[in-house]
């Protein structure tokens, strides 16, 4: 029996992290979907950890890493992504922003359809957001229009982190150089130009309720630029030295 892991990063999460894995736990449950759950806990400053340790009570299929550092975002996925077990894997948010249903759809047409990967996008038709910041709105459409141009794709939310690899696809696309939010458009943008197989399904996204983003967009810029470029210059100049074997 095939089995879908779903890793989490999480930061000073003591105010979502329960909510979060006890509605994916039960969508999981009773959609018979053999599971992990692993949350990489990036050296949190709160209770997130002993939260988490009491959860392992009631979520037998909950294993919980910690990041002992470097600490970001995009390293503590990696991290995770270096141990998980499943034959699938989805990296979803620790703060409630993604849907379990999602998962579940993202997880049957990847087995229906033999994908190596299922993007998801909250600009297509079904797709929602939720009390989306309307500054962060208009740099996310700009940053993903312009990679859309550059890259010459059709897919138009990069920079959304919920996605699904098979587990030969996420070996496929090492070594990640991402150590923060890039991460998300490092894997989907290297899948898509090394020839893995994908489809989009629309996804919802809510703005966290509790704590407090680590995204900083004055930091980013650049590091979403250095691995655009990267792409291209992979894209453009590596003779097909990457693609799918």
């Amino acid at each position: 029996m095939s089995q879908l892991s779903i890793v989490i990063p999480a930061y000073n999460e003591e105010g979502s992290i329960a909510e979060t894995l006890e509605s994916l736990y039960a969508a999981l449950q009773l959609a018979e979907i053999n599971h992990e759950i692993v949350v990489v806990n990036d050296n949190s400053k709160d209770q997130t950890l002993s939260i988490l340790e009491n959860l392992q009570q009631s979520i037998p299929s909950l294993t919980i890493y910690t990041n002992p550092g470097p600490n970001g975002f995009g390293y503590a996925i990696r991290y995770g992504l270096e141990r998980f077990k499943g034959d699938m894997v989805a990296v979803m948010m620790a703060d409630l922003s993604d849907d379990p249903k999602d998962l579940i759809a993202f997880y049957r047409l990847m087995v229906d359809k033999n994908l190596d990967c299922v993007f998801g996008s909250r600009f297509i038709k079904g797709g929602t957001t939720y009390d989306y910041p309307k500054h962060k709105y208009i740099i996310n459409r700009m940053a993903n229009t312009m990679i859309r141009f550059l890259v010459g794709i059709p897919y138009n939310d990069s920079t959304n982190a919920f996605k699904m690899y098979r587990k030969n696809t996420i070996e496929g696309l090492k070594p990640f150089l991402s150590a923060h939010f890039n991460l998300t458009i490092e894997l989907p943008l290297k899948a898509i130009i090394r020839g893995y197989s994908y489809d989009v399904l629309p996804n919802s996204w809510r703005n966290r309720k509790a704590g407090q983003s680590n995204l900083k967009i004055k930091e980013m810029g650049s590091r979403y630029l250095f691995i655009l470029l990267y792409i291209l210059i992979e894209k453009y100049l590596s003779r097909n030295d990457y693609l799918k074997k």
